[in-house]
């Protein structure tokens, strides 16, 4: 255990039956820091936070808080308080019983009770809601109701499963603004599962992303949003366009072979471990740059050569689907391409993202040189 480490899983394994949801999981949080476990619906990020709650027991592993083993200590031990994403409010009870449950569960006095209750409802902007029921608030006071619940207890580490899913985009924007100052302002330590990546991006110190039951990478929000570890990691930070090429590493730069829709080019390798032969490039919509074909790239990036296919404008720019070679990617401009027209994609070197692909390895000449199998239209971010 590290020294400044508050919270540490180590080695944690869970399963349901025969089906294994969690396998292997290293993780190590700082007193004060918020991360987000971010992932897609079953990967095991919801069944991580109940381990971490005491709510599911892990089949190996264990769980370490202050240098403490909890792993067999009940939730009301752990001083921990979870926010679901359903908000569970008792109907039958108003604002101020629901924010007070567990300081009556506590047997905190009726005197402390109330002075507690109405502290956490003036932070949370909820004065004057105390005796309304939760049927008579808007989605956003429900959520503010069920964190001002979790909150009364204080808490030393605060989870919080998508407890912003079920509100509108708008509310949700403020929410969770709100939501992170509170944190920080506290002090409290949070870990909150999402599967929406601008959520994590904007909430946490840390962003942890699961694929199947694994961590695949966790660092910083600029970290995994600049720098995926994969092909997994790139699509899910929203590097979806996908190109096959060719090339090889050429000093401290990967060499890509000209092919029937991108011309010769080269980017920094950058720390990337890439072999000779073929690649899996990606990048985002909004990496990209679109010219009348033949303009010079004057970034030193790499250009592919396509044509457009649609564009639609979904606010603050034009979103292009055109194709290349034998796929289609998405590429945003400033201005509208019609259809038909031929254009370069130019995706600057920091924003092409090559992972090697080790289930195809055809040699850089033939690729190159020849009619290539590889669909020369899935291009890199």
């Amino acid at each position: 255990m590290q020294p400044d480490t508050f919270l540490e899983l180590d080695g944690i394994a869970c399963g349901y039956g025969k089906t294994r949801v969690l396998d292997d999981i290293d993780l190590a949080v700082g007193r004060g820091e918020f991360v987000a476990l971010l992932g897609s619906s079953g990967c095991g990020k919801t069944t991580l936070l109940r381990v971490l709650a005491g709510l599911v027991s892990p089949s190996a592993g264990k769980v370490m808080l202050r240098g403490e083993d909890v792993t067999d200590m009940p939730p009301d031990r752990r001083g921990v308080s979870m926010v679901f994403q359903s908000y569970a409010l008792w109907p039958h009870m108003t604002v101020a019983q629901n924010i007070g449950y567990g300081l009556r569960l506590r047997g905190v006095t009726k005197a402390e009770r109330a002075a507690r209750v109405d502290a956490i409802q003036s932070m949370l902007g909820l004065d004057g809601l105390g005796e309304r029921k939760p049927s008579a608030l808007s989605g956003g006071q429900r959520q503010r109701v069920a964190l001002g619940r979790a909150l009364a207890v204080d808490p030393e580490i605060l989870l919080l499963d998508e407890p912003l899913s079920n509100l509108d985009v708008r509310i949700r924007l403020s929410v969770r603004h709100e939501l992170r100052a509170l944190q920080r302002r506290l002090g409290i330590t949070a870990v909150h599962v999402t599967h929406d990546r601008e959520e994590a991006m904007v909430m946490a110190d840390r962003v942890v992303i699961l694929n199947a039951g694994r961590i695949v990478q966790q660092g910083s929000p600029e970290e995994v949003y600049n720098r995926p570890a994969s092909a997994f990691v790139a699509a899910f930070m929203g590097a979806e366009n996908v190109v096959q090429l060719a090339g090889a590493p050429v000093g401290g730069r990967f060499a890509i072979a000209a092919g029937p829709a991108n011309g010769e080019g080269s980017v920094p390798l950058a720390g990337r471990r890439l072999g000779a032969g073929a690649v899996e490039a990606r990048f985002r919509p909004e990496a990209a740059r679109i010219d009348e074909a033949g303009e010079p790239a004057d970034d030193g990036g790499f250009a592919f050569h396509g044509e457009v296919v649609a564009v639609s404008y979904p606010g603050g720019h034009w979103r292009h689907t055109i194709r290349v070679g034998e796929t289609e990617i998405l590429a945003d401009a400033g201005r509208a391409f019609p259809p038909g027209a031929r254009v370069a994609v130019h995706v600057a070197p920091d924003a092409l993202f090559l992972f090697d692909r080790p289930d195809i390895r055809p040699p850089v000449a033939q690729v190159s040189r020849q009619n290539s199998p590889i669909p020369a239209g899935k291009v890199p971010a």
